[in-house]
């Protein structure tokens, strides 16, 4: 830039009027090829210089245009030449100041150079971080083809896995539609056998029947008469009516006199009739014939013979939810269910078919059971919410509400006395309340969860998870005698006769125990297909005595045989879901099913 600088002012004196002969354009086309020179050299290093030389160019044109004037015209005196000399201080001025920007722009230009270097540190370290992400990209790439391998090899796992579900999926429709189709053969097959086995029976009983008849005719055509004698001290006198009796006669007074307790009666009556038809069945059922004294004990039930049920006569949606348990009445007339939906519904057995009449609604909890009381009228039931409820089939809401359990009730019975209940719970209790006063009266500690009870007089029996029946004595709240089970108890039921105790177990079995031979008499009942569906399933005997009845979780309704120990009949296809619990009339006419489902069914030999 200086070496431009002294250029320029060697030229302007070449032109002044004492230098040179050069010409201005030579000047001229010299500074231009200078500068082009080192525009080419420093073009991009110096691109700020560039624009100072532009103008410093504008300035020495304009200064040869001065110069040019002067030349061309005339020297006329020393005022010229002073105006000269002061053109050409002004001249060196500005080329002072102009060197002096020279200066400061290489000083900038150093500082850009630093900056320069800067940048280029910054853009190799750049290059660097780029090249550790290209090569960190690469690897990704690697790892995502990698995947996308492993993704392809899955899904032709998966392909291969969907074709073999849906293979299996046609397989397991082929085999269901077999499954149908056999158990329909066996269906018909278990229905001939069963067709073939009722027309045997039918023959038998024919046979009986005919027999039984002659032997009525033959003892009809005699005179019986029942007499019975008392001793003279036990049967009434009469007083003698006149003072003057003979001693004869007082003799024959003191004399024990026979006194009939019935009249003469023909063995046609149909009292006598019914009295040997009775010991008959008594004889063909294989049960002994009670003495009077356990017929005094005992309560004579209404029904003779229970009919075995061969179909259903009404299926019906009882309840909005799930049914857990089920009770006829004393009359056979009323049915009452309750379930999981918090209510019960009592219904009217009429001509093969159940008519809703009520709903009992007062629990704050699902019902786990219902009994009727002895005369019809009343309603007790156990329920989750840790109460048992009383309440009168003319009044919705219940007329007692017994609380002071700590778990779910589970078992609610009325005792021998009209007003008093016994319930059981799963806190471990056994609770006796009077229902006068509305109260606990008795509370017995059990050492396992109660799943049912029943009671008989001065005796409470209960069924335990531990596997355990139990035998209390209410007047000494004790527990006098246990018996072992083969798995938890889920229900217990009487018969008729308060002699037979019928307890279902969650091993599948059913087992019927003779009270009078509390240990040494049991007999268990299993059948093929027969499975226990919950730890509450309720079992039942049938009012004779003669049968067993119990619901399967396949939602059929299996009957034993208890003399034979055979399984009497299969009642299937009317349940989707296990069934929970059975009742049978006591009038032996209807047996009725709940299942888990919502459904009651109504069984019948009709």
């Amino acid at each position: 830039m200086a070496a431009v600088a002294g250029e320029v002012e060697r030229s302007g004196r070449a032109l002044s009027p004492g230098g040179g002969g050069r010409s201005p354009d030579t000047w001229k086309r010299h500074i231009v090829r200078q500068l082009q020179h080192r525009d080419r050299d420093q073009h991009v290093m110096f691109q700020d210089l560039i624009r100072v030389y532009t103008r410093l160019l504008d300035k020495s044109i304009l200064t040869n245009g001065i110069l040019s004037c002067s030349v061309r015209r005339p020297f006329s005196g020393s005022g010229s030449v002073s105006s000269l000399l002061h053109q050409n201080d002004q001249l060196k001025k500005t080329t002072g100041e102009l060197a002096f920007q020279v200066l400061e722009l290489q000083q900038q230009i150093k500082t850009k150079d630093c900056v320069l270097e800067e940048q280029h540190a910054r853009l190799l370290e750049e290059q660097r971080r780029s090249a550790v992400v290209l090569g960190a990209r690469g690897g990704l790439q690697e790892r995502v083809e990698q995947v996308q391998e492993e993704n392809g090899a899955l899904k032709l796992q998966y392909d291969a896995l969907l074709a073999r579900q849906r293979g299996a999926e046609t397989r397991l429709r082929e085999e269901k539609v077999r499954e149908g189709h056999l158990l329909e053969d066996v269906i018909h097959l278990k229905r001939q056998a069963a067709a073939h086995m009722n027309s045997r029976n039918e023959r038998r009983s024919r046979a009986r029947d005919a027999k039984l008849q002659k032997e009525l005719q033959t003892a009809a055509r005699s005179k019986v008469t029942i007499e019975r004698r008392f001793s003279s001290s036990s049967a009434p006198t009469s007083r003698s009516t006149s003072r003057s009796s003979s001693p004869k006669k007082e003799k024959e007074d003191q004399t024990p006199r026979h006194t009939r307790l019935f009249r003469s009666a023909s063995a046609s009556s149909p009292r006598i009739l019914s009295s040997i038809r009775d010991l008959f069945q008594r004889k063909r059922r294989g049960h002994s014939v009670c003495s009077l004294e356990e017929d005094l004990m005992c309560p004579v039930g209404v029904c003779l013979s229970a009919r075995v049920p061969v179909r259903a006569l009404h299926v019906l949606e009882a309840h909005e939810q799930g049914i857990n348990t089920v009770r006829f009445s004393s009359s056979s007339d009323l049915l009452a269910t309750g379930g999981t939906d918090r209510v019960i519904k009592v219904w009217e057995v009429r001509a093969g078919s159940l008519t809703h009449r009520a709903t009992l609604d007062g629990s704050t909890g699902g019902i786990t059971c219902v009994e009727f009381d002895p005369t019809g009228s009343r309603v007790l039931a156990a329920s989750y919410d840790e109460s048992a409820l009383l309440w009168r089939l003319d009044d919705s809401a219940p007329k007692l509400t017994l609380t002071g359990h700590k778990r779910k009730v589970t078992a609610a019975r009325f005792s021998s006395s009209l007003h008093q209940v016994v319930t059981g719970s799963a806190d471990r209790t056994i609770r006796l309340w009077d229902l006068h006063r509305a109260a606990c009266v008795q509370v017995v500690e059990v050492a396992s969860y109660c799943s049912d009870l029943v009671c008989s007089e001065n005796w409470i029996i209960s069924g335990h998870f531990d596997c355990k029946i139990r035998l209390w004595d209410t007047r000494a709240a004790s527990c006098v005698q246990e018996l072992p089970a083969q798995g938890k108890v889920t229900s217990l039921d009487l018969g008729s006769d308060r002699r037979q105790l019928l307890s279902c177990c969650r091993d599948d079995c059913l087992q019927l125990v003779d009270l009078r031979r509390w240990s040494n008499d049991r007999v268990s009942f299993r059948a093929e297909g027969f499975k226990c569906g919950s730890d509450s399933t309720r079992a039942v005997i049938s009012p004779d005595g003669c049968f067993l009845a119990a619901g399967s979780a396949d939602g059929a309704v299996y009957i034993w045989n208890v003399s034979t120990g055979n399984l009497e009949t299969r009642l299937p296809d009317k349940h989707s879901s296990s069934i929970s619990a059975v009742s049978w009339s006591p009038s032996g006419e209807y047996v009725v099913s709940v299942d888990k489902s919502r459904r009651a069914v109504l069984w019948s030999d009709i």
